[in-house]
């Protein structure tokens, strides 16, 4: 009956205009997006004014672009029918329109730059001969961007005048405003461009070999974690009444019984989850697909999320976000879980991510008897020497190996 009074209101929305045809499916879109029947009535009353605007002024639907559209908002601010969420609603019309091919594509602003161009170059050389990921290649790009506005900002590129101590420079500013672990990054990454670079001939030295590494000692840190104690009072905490809580509590099981991590969590697809072999398909680093056991309480947390709670959208990513419009989380939005179940929980660690979870997991079978090749196979670590920091919270297995203190009574 919902169902029928909500077409019903949307057929009384329809009249003469250009835009007559398009209600009803931009309803449909909206509706499929996780919108509320009054949020769409409100959204398609725009779109029916905009229409009765276009027809006023005798203009076609291939007529309409964003100059038409402020147009249109300007008159609606002065009849006092402006509303604070008709901007977002205009950009979801037009996106529709240009979809469907109602109205011609968006015209793509070209940076002329220098610059511009040579990063453009640069992004085809990473995705298509060095085969990156997404991700990867924005962060390399971040890099090389942020290199060239600091040694010549709107002027002509003159690559061929680059020298070591310009390299130095930003690599210093770069490394005392991030950590030394995002410093590697930096550095990484401006070796790729310097070695782009050199290859398509724009420099004729190989500048990366002068760049310099970062103090950064391998193992030198203790990772960090929860006690199983903790973990199980973060998890204990989470509210499975709600429905956001519980796909937030499926997302703790899988970063706490299995060690995901949070990108892990974010790509997770409805066909990565076998149900009938009681496994789960991990999309991991390197583009790698690698298969879990599915434990049972991950397993029925998943099963309860996707079935009561989940809502119906054309996204094929397990975890959604629950207020329109429904689309796959972002990997900041795992985070931001597990800062909120932390915040609950009325713990305070030092780190607050998704991989604290993985650290806490890794730790704790260490301490109850696991053996470090069992745990690099679980974690998904591609060499051994990446779970050896793992041995430094063993306390008890290096009394064994410490040596006594020089002057002690031992």
């Amino acid at each position: 009956m919902a169902t029928t009074r909500h077409a019903a209101a949307i057929d009384e929305l329809s009249g003469p205009g250009p835009l007559e045809c398009c209600i009803k499916g931009f309803a449909a879109q909206l509706s499929n997006q996780g919108y509320a029947p009054n949020t769409i009535h409100a959204k398609c009353d725009l779109l029916a004014d905009l229409s009765r605007w276009l027809e006023r002024r005798k203009l076609f639907l291939t007529a309409l672009d964003e100059r038409r559209l402020r147009q249109f908002q300007a008159s609606r601010r002065r009849r006092g029918k402006m509303r604070r969420g008709d901007p977002a609603t205009a950009q979801q019309l037009l996106q529709y329109l240009r979809e469907h091919g109602h109205i011609a594509p968006a015209a793509q602003a070209v940076d002329v730059h220098p610059a511009a161009l040579v990063l453009c170059d640069f992004e085809s050389f990473l995705r298509s001969e060095r085969g990156l990921s997404t991700a990867t290649v924005v962060s390399y790009l971040a890099v090389g961007r942020r290199f060239l506005h600091e040694r010549f900002g709107r002027k002509a590129l003159r690559l061929r005048q680059l020298r070591a101590e310009d390299l130095h420079r930003f690599v210093v500013r770069e490394i005392q405003r991030v950590t030394r672990t995002h410093g590697k990054i930096v550095i990484t990454a401006l070796r790729s461009f310097l070695r782009f670079l050199l290859l398509r001939g724009a420099i004729q030295t190989d500048l990366a070999r002068t760049l310099p590494g970062v103090a950064t000692w391998r193992l030198s840190h203790l990772p960090r974690s929860l006690p199983p104690e903790q973990v199980e009072h973060l998890l204990a905490c989470c509210d499975r009444g709600s429905p956001s809580g519980k796909r937030d509590y499926a997302i703790l099981l899988l970063l706490a019984r299995l060690g995901l991590r949070g990108g892990e969590v974010v790509h997770m697809a409805l066909e990565d989850l076998d149900w009938e072999r009681g496994e789960l398909v991990v999309r991991g680093k390197g583009q790698r697909l690698e298969r879990l056991p599915l434990p049972a309480d991950v397993g029925a947390a998943l099963a309860r999320y996707l079935c009561e709670v989940r809502p119906p959208c054309a996204t094929r990513r397990v975890f959604v976000r629950m207020d329109a419009p429904c689309q796959g989380l972002a990997q900041s939005g795992v985070c931001c879980v597990v800062r909120r179940a932390l915040a609950r929980a009325g713990l305070d660690p030092e780190c607050k991510g998704a991989h604290l979870l993985r650290h806490s997991l890794a730790t704790n079978l260490l301490r109850r008897g696991a053996s470090l090749s069992e745990i690099g196979q679980l974690l998904r670590h591609r060499q051994p020497t990446t779970t050896q920091i793992y041995a430094k919270v063993d306390i008890e297995a290096l009394r064994v190996i410490a040596l006594p203190w020089p002057g002690s009574a031992s």
